[in-house]
């Protein structure tokens, strides 16, 4: 597939060549070229003309090409969720579930876009009115596990805020991403308004995040990819959201039904595979019902089936490649040596697929019990006696992006979530819980800015004033 470049379609041609698996079958899907830092520079300066182009166009002619864009997704979406399942390995049920978010939030925020009206303010003799200016061009970082959607997240309210875009792919999962940008364009956004670059992040990131012609990064990744684009966009005061890493815990206290808590746990965590970042990740148990809820993890979790992510009985597909597998099963080994105990799965099947797994005896000093985000299908049961070592052990750890709290006592599970240092904190559930119009962000090491639709379109603009001195005056 060709990358998207000042309104032309690019292919390999002398570039690199980065091809693109499907990590289901380890069979080769397509190619897409690896951008050089002159591809690079010719996007920024085809987007610094995208941006007066497109904020330029009418805020209303711009809700409108906003809506179509929603109705071409919802035409394309299953073969955007066909190539989406097969590149990122995502169950397809799951692959459709994302697009229609995709369509949903162009639609939503075509709809908000409506409602943003300025202010005015009183003086004396003066009128004072405020308004809101696109920032410019906005650089989209986007990961692996959920392209499309946080595609939508990024991109739906960069343009209705009047920026162009410059979209980053993973390297991992690029064709969707490519697929859905083609139909944006065929929309009406102009050619350079938006824009597709595929190549790795060592040689475009960087230039990308350090470049002065870049007004804004909304970037979805590690922490450590985000701490090293947030330092290359310092020296340009460039704006900076980045949703990172987590490590989020998932608190059951013993007066709750343990059938109902793993069933919360289990639909908070396998989700493509392990793969999301507010997943719950580690388990915190009340000692009482500790041996119980390992039991019924381990027999309900015995029971999902991995497998084709386009047979509709899977319920788990495989992690994104081999690499990521091995990485997991390393994690897995390292805790077992460190003094846990492994009573199902552990090991990989295949090359990218990895069993669910559930550790017992882990204890708040392992590493996977504090800063070690495992991206998998992988239980870490942590024991704890009470409310105080609770909340002790789920923020000792650098992250803060969410978390949840089990306890049929409220008023114990409210005291707990506004203890927990976490930009989300979920009551009575698992902390893999997102809505459209909710704030979302992460604290400490888990990110910068709020994503959400009443968050995200205002942090995309620019505030402005306007003086008409004597305005009031008779």
């Amino acid at each position: 597939m060709e990358m998207l470049l000042n309104g032309r379609k690019e292919g390999i041609g002398k570039r690199e060549q980065i091809e693109v698996y499907n990590p289901a079958t380890n069979e080769r899907i397509d190619a897409v070229p690896g951008a050089t830092v002159e591809d690079l520079e010719e996007a920024l300066e085809s987007a610094r003309l995208g941006s007066g182009l497109w904020g330029e166009t009418p805020l209303l002619q711009r809700a409108a090409i906003l809506e179509r864009i929603s109705v071409r997704i919802e035409e394309e979406k299953e073969p955007i969720a066909s190539l989406l399942a097969k590149e990122a390995g995502k169950i397809y049920r799951q692959a459709i579930a994302e697009v229609e978010h995709a369509v949903a939030l162009f639609k939503e925020y075509a709809y908000r876009l409506r409602l943003d009206y300025g202010a005015v303010m009183p003086s004396d003799n003066d009128m004072i009115w405020v308004e809101k200016e696109p920032l410019g061009v906005v650089a989209c970082i986007l990961p692996f596990n959920f392209p499309i959607e946080l595609y939508a997240h990024k991109v739906a309210p960069a343009l209705a805020a009047g920026n162009a875009v410059i979209i980053k792919p993973s390297i991992e999962a690029p064709l969707a991403v490519l697929y859905i940008s083609e139909l944006i364009l065929q929309c009406g956004v102009p050619d350079q308004a938006l824009q597709v670059i595929t190549g790795k992040g060592s040689v475009i990131g960087g230039a990308l995040a350090s470049s002065e012609k870049i007004d804004a990064i909304s970037m979805t990744g590690s922490t450590e990819v985000g701490i090293s684009v947030y330092q290359a966009a310092a020296k340009n005061l460039s704006k900076c959201y980045l949703e990172l890493g987590g490590n989020d815990p998932l608190i059951v206290f013993d007066d709750t039904d343990v059938e109902y808590a793993v069933e919360e746990a289990i639909n908070g965590r396998i989700l493509h595979a392990g793969q999301a970042c507010c997943s719950s990740k580690r388990f915190i148990i009340q000692e009482n019902i500790y041996d119980a809820f390992a039991k019924s993890l381990v027999r309900r979790l015995s029971g999902l089936k991995l497998g084709d992510p386009f047979d509709e009985e899977t319920d788990i597909g495989p992690l994104i490649s081999e690499k990521a597998a091995l990485e997991v099963e390393s994690i897995v080994e390292r805790t077992i040596n460190s003094g846990a105990e492994c009573i199902l799965g552990g090991k990989r099947r295949g090359k990218s697929y990895f069993e669910p797994t559930v550790l017992t005896d882990v204890t708040p000093d392992m590493e996977i019990a504090q800063n070690q985000e495992v991206f998998g299908p992988v239980f870490p049961l942590i024991r704890f006696r009470t409310e105080e070592e609770a909340v002790y052990i789920a923020n000792h750890c650098m992250y803060g992006l969410s978390s949840g709290v089990i306890s049929c006592d409220m008023k114990r599970a409210l005291r707990v979530a506004r203890k927990l240092d976490a930009g989300n904190c979920t009551l009575n559930g698992s902390g893999l819980y997102r809505t459209h119009d909710m704030p979302f962000g992460g604290h400490r090491h888990s990110g910068l800015g709020t994503e959400g639709l009443y968050h995200t379109l205002d942090e995309f603009m620019k505030t402005k004033s306007f003086v008409w001195k004597g305005a009031r005056c008779g």
